[in-house]
């Protein structure tokens, strides 16, 4: 799961109450160290926006999040909870304005104090060609070598940054983390990234750190999302792409035809499956409309659980906080330190909804089983199985859908926990009976599914 911008201790509670119980192998948090924390709501008129987690002044962990007891706890608590925790990495700048942190270090942009001075920073004309920002994101002196959105670009390719950087990250890892997604990972080249991870401690569990790179879609030669799958897994926006379009944009805007899924992952060009964090929406792409998200309601929760029963990459559920503007502050106090996370009170817990938090555990079950027993009926609705571990049908349609699958499993009465639970032998919502042909004649209610598993039968 990516709890985006929870703070520790919500996310500590999540692990032990929804994560660890329902299956969820991992948490996302957000970037853990010190950054600006902006005085005059001007440009945008939001005191606190969500991207002053992106713009670190140091690497002490006194965040918006909470402060590195908090953090430590958090880790701790996640961990015992089977819950590994994986951090937002970012590596590639630090600010592109303010004077204060949330720590209370004071700074301008090319001094920080006690960690970097203006020799540590990319300068044109000398290191970039243009003014100083990125012009051309086809160019990779440009895109590693120039300024992204204003953001001091660290001199990543110097001795200095990247002990520096690998310290700060292995901090990390000994406090027990098990990974980094990479921000803008784009932006600082394979060389440097290879220099930097092989720096890199072990984690608790012995395993070198998880990478996942947040590399974005086009770009030619050493800019592909494909040259850089010698450093890292890598974010799978084409993923979120081909998902947004199917749920929502073919044939017409808000209509969709999901029996395009099919033909599914390196078949559709997708990247391989094994070098992938895949996701229905993140940060960014929910704010510049690329993917589907919570404002997509039903869609949403549907697609995501397509995700958890595709099998295709390493899938990730998205739980943020409700916006009307982009750059919309998550709930926090005045100060800006983000308040703890109430589901429903501007807050978005996708990780908890039945079918999605149900369909953790499904996932779990069918590993490695194939796609089989396919149906559509070539518009919006779909049905397959995972070999003989379990069976889904999503309905993209309006209207509600009977139909008789063969579901590829043995006679018998399954409990549907998509809205339901097994819990001692019985079952908490709607249940399925397949007869002694594997066959089972099922309505699927408008913009939902109907999903059952081996171990779900009765």
């Amino acid at each position: 799961a990516n709890l985006w911008e929870w703070n520790w201790p919500s996310i500590a509670y999540e692990c032990v109450r929804v994560l660890g119980p329902v299956g969820y192998g991992g948490v996302q948090v957000a970037p853990p160290q010190d950054s600006v924390s902006r005085t005059q709501a001007v440009d945008p008129p939001v005191l606190h926006p969500w991207w002053e987690v992106y713009q670190p002044v140091d690497y002490d962990l006194t965040s918006r999040m909470g402060n590195e007891a908090q953090f430590r706890s958090m880790v701790a608590t996640c961990r015992r909870s089977g819950v590994k925790v994986y951090v937002d990495a970012v590596i590639n700048h630090m600010t592109g304005q303010g004077d204060t942190s949330y720590g209370g270090v004071h700074f301008t942009k090319y001094d920080y104090p006690g960690l970097y001075g203006y020799g540590d920073f990319h300068h044109p004309p000398t290191d970039c060609p243009t003014a100083g920002g990125i012009d051309d994101f086809n160019n990779f002196l440009q895109v590693t070598k120039c300024e992204l959105v204003g953001l001091s670009d660290l001199r990543t390719e110097s001795e200095k940054i990247r002990s520096t950087l690998a310290a700060y990250l292995n901090k990390l890892i000994d406090f027990g983390v098990s990974g980094f997604r990479v921000d803008a990972a784009k932006h600082i080249g394979q060389v440097d990234l290879a220099a930097i991870e092989a720096r890199l401690h072990r984690t608790l569990d012995g395993t070198r750190p998880y990478i996942a790179l947040e590399v974005f879609p086009g770009g030619p030669g050493k800019l592909a999302p494909a040259a850089f799958e010698g450093v890292g897994d890598l974010l799978g926006f084409d993923f979120a792409y081909q998902i947004h379009d199917a749920f929502k944009s073919y044939p017409a805007a808000g209509i969709g035809n999901i029996t395009d899924l099919q033909v599914f992952g390196t078949e559709s060009g997708l990247l391989p499956a094994d070098k992938t964090l895949v996701f229905v929406e993140n940060h960014d792409t929910e704010r510049n409309g690329s993917t589907l998200s919570y404002k997509d309601g039903a869609t949403n929760v549907l697609a995501t659980e397509f995700m958890l029963a595709r099998g295709y990459g390493r899938p990730q559920v998205y739980a943020s906080f409700t916006f009307t503007g982009n750059d919309d502050s998550p709930p926090a106090d005045a100060r800006g330190f983000i308040t703890d996370t109430t589901c429903g009170s501007g807050w978005t817990c996708l990780d908890r909804v039945t079918g999605v938090a149900n369909m953790v555990g499904w996932h779990n079950q069918v590993a490695g089983a194939p796609v089989a027993n396919w149906y559509d009926d070539a518009v919006n609705l779909i049905a397959f199985s995972r070999g003989d571990k379990g069976w889904i049908a999503l309905n993209n349609h309006t209207a509600a859908q009977t139909r008789t699958f063969a579901t590829g499993l043995r006679r018998g009465t399954y409990c549907d926990i998509i809205h339901g639970s097994v819990a001692n032998g019985a079952c908490s919502g709607p249940t399925v009976t397949v007869d002694a042909h594997g066959n089972a004649t099922i309505t699927i209610p408008a913009k939902d599914s109907v999903a059952f598993a081996a171990t779900d039968r009765l």
